[in-house]
């Protein structure tokens, strides 16, 4: 089971009631299909540029804790990075500049065996806990940052002496991150944490299906301290909640949890890793992160707990903010809590019912959802809760998919990665990519 389900107090620490901060409005201009697009990933990029820490150029947890900065969170936001220079919201300089600030801060950073933990503190480098015996290397974090900075060596391919100097200190972290010794010991299967205070207390192995496969593709893809493909097939693959092979709503999914969980399991580790036509013994990746979301989007239309808002302008539910505190929302686990994170994030996969909802979004509840840094990250019309913070690992993937969708930027980068698709072939995957 993920972490982020089993674990989901941790992040409660820094909700407040949403009387803590009074919104400001934004205009809202009414856009073509195009152009909206645009505004959302250039508001939602500019968490990750104009609210990055000062020191680290990471991204914060969220908008209320400014000092604290996320790992995998920041790994999305370095990809979002690369939007912005694409789109022209910042120039190749200045994303250059900015990501070689993250790069020199992470070199120096506190790391466990190549692993970095969840949180750091912006300003020093230093581990922030994320609970008491979560003070050290944090796999699956990690993942996301270097399916990220992956993606960003592959990008910045010029012969100048700054993109040299950002890809070989890419290179060389990557090359020394110890995924192996994450097994404890050669065990078949991958642990989420490793503590110098607690060793290995949190004893979490890592099993799917949830969002952690980009760990195992990386830690078969490292080039000095992979993992083998045992275990792949004899951790990941082996639970109660990976192959269920079930329907619902008439729509077959492959993997996973009843009625697929949060839909945040087809986004993390899909932001670099291209599902079109992968697939391996277990599953057509494509399909699985399609009928997921097209099942989550039926909940939500079928709307049991007959919630105000829901139907087929508004849906997605995905771990999230919410009027109580957070929570990983799902047809199993539903509060009545709309996440924009969900459904804009599934663009690749359900374009048009993706653009009902971002419009809804946007000029339906968009006088009290839309801020500085577009969608606040949740909303409840039953009980009239409206959050006023954002979350970076709910705003990144916004941007990356929403590119993904578009042009296939960052799928295109991070597959190009010689060590990926190696990886994914001792892994068994097949891949028009690979």
């Amino acid at each position: 089971m993920t972490r982020r389900l089993i674990c989901i107090i941790c992040c409660t620490i820094f909700v407040l009631p949403a009387t803590a901060q009074k919104k400001k409005n934004f205009p809202r201009p009414r856009l073509g299909d195009s152009a909206l697009l645009t505004l959302v990933q250039q508001r939602t990029f500019d968490y990750f540029w104009k609210f990055a820490h000062p020191v680290s150029g990471l991204a914060p947890e969220r908008t209320v804790t400014p000092e604290v900065v996320t790992v995998g969170g920041s790994g999305f936001g370095v990809m979002a990075i690369l939007v912005g220079i694409e789109r022209k919201f910042i120039t190749r300089e200045q994303g250059l500049e900015r990501l070689l600030k993250i790069v020199n801060f992470l070199y120096k950073a506190d790391h466990y065996h190549g692993m970095w933990p969840h949180w750091l503190n912006g300003a020093t480098g230093k581990t922030v806990p994320f609970s008491r015996r979560d003070d050290g290397g944090d796999v699956v974090e990690s993942a996301f940052m270097w399916q990220g900075l992956l993606s960003v060596r592959q990008y910045f391919t010029g012969n100048t002496p700054k993109e040299q100097e950002l890809r070989n200190k890419i290179t060389w972290m990557w090359a020394e991150t110890e995924w192996n010794w994450y097994t404890q010991g050669g065990q078949e299967v991958l642990y989420w944490h490793w503590s110098p205070n607690s060793g290995w207390a949190m004893n979490h192995q890592i099993r799917g299906w949830n969002e952690c496969l980009i760990a195992y593709v990386l830690a078969a893809s490292s080039p000095n301290y992979l993992i083998s493909a045992k275990a792949y097939h004899n951790g990941w693959a082996v639970s109660t909640f990976f192959s269920t092979a079930r329907e619902y709503y008439g729509i077959k999914l492959p993997l996973g949890f009843p009625y697929g969980g949060p839909l945040f399991f087809a986004h993390y580790s899909f932001l670099g890793l291209d599902p079109r036509g992968l697939k391996d013994q277990y599953a057509d990746y494509w399909e699985q992160n399609k009928n997921h979301t097209l099942i989550n989007r039926q909940y939500c239309i079928e709307n049991p707990k007959k919630f105000k808002g829901y139907g087929e302008d508004c849906w997605g539910l995905t771990a999230s903010d919410n009027h109580e505190f957070y929570n990983a929302h799902s047809p199993t686990n539903d509060l009545g809590v709309i996440t924009p994170t969900a459904a804009l994030s599934s663009f690749p996969y359900t374009p048009e019912y993706s653009m009902q909802a971002l419009k809804y979004f946007y000029n339906k509840v968009g006088d009290r959802l839309w801020g500085e840094y577009g969608f606040y990250d949740a909303f409840n019309e039953t009980v009239n809760w409206f959050d006023y913070q954002y979350l970076a690992i709910d705003q990144g993937p916004i941007v990356v998919m929403i590119e993904n969708y578009r042009s296939g930027l960052l799928w295109r980068l991070f597959m190009s990665c010689p060590e990926v698709k190696t990886g994914l072939q001792r892994l068994g995957f097949t891949s028009p990519a690979i």
